[in-house]
């Protein structure tokens, strides 16, 4: 018989979030596979008619786990860019440092399939325009701060998410946390001299 997984920190939380984070541990623990959503119920003590009602298929749970997981790194990335008193190089490294920690490695590798799954599915074709789009205001915000403005913050935005999912990619593939290092070191050097914005 399967028990309802148990979550700290939902007090208050609605049905829905309590379904979505319930959904997110399950994967995280035993990843992707081709489920039906009455096997993603079982898993977490649920039922199918649920997740239905609040997801609408098996693709829309896909889906919404996928923005929670990139939701949860956005607000980490917007909280340190809200103090003003830590330098944009700064913000920079400790985004890498979350995005390398060990702890978080389950939860991106369901990013990457996820976000594989979405190029291929008509339905979920919305998705992966928006977890570009969405960092993108916060990543501008950031460049400014280096000095850049208008299409240049905006291309280093670009640059920078790419680059960012490029190397966490490389060390999900390799384990070599060594070369991501210094690679990533190599890119933030072109940064060091940039004045900052005034």
């Amino acid at each position: 018989m399967c028990q309802t997984v148990q979550y700290a920190g939902m007090d208050g939380a609605s049905p829905r979030e309590r379904l979505l984070d319930a959904l997110l541990a399950h994967f995280e623990r035993d990843g992707l596979s081709d489920t039906s959503l009455r096997a993603m119920a079982a898993a977490i003590g649920s039922s199918h008619r649920m997740l239905s009602y609040h997801f609408g298929s098996r693709q829309g749970v896909l889906v919404e786990v996928s923005r929670a997981v990139e939701r949860r790194q956005r607000e980490a990335f917007e909280a340190m860019l809200a103090e003003p008193s830590t330098s944009p190089l700064t913000i920079m490294r400790r985004m890498y440092e979350r995005f390398t920690d060990p702890g978080l490695h389950a939860q991106e590798r369901l990013f990457f399939e996820l976000y594989a799954r979405a190029l291929l599915d008509p339905d979920a074709s919305a998705f992966v325009p928006e977890v570009v789009e969405a960092w993108l205001g916060p990543l501008v915000e950031l460049f400014t701060r280096l000095g850049f403005t208008g299409q240049e913050a905006v291309a280093e935005a670009r640059i920078a998410l790419a680059l960012s999912r490029g190397m966490l990619l490389d060390l999900l593939a390799t384990g070599d946390r060594a070369a991501v290092d210094a690679a990533v070191d190599h890119y933030l050097r072109r940064y060091d001299d940039r004045p900052p914005a005034t």
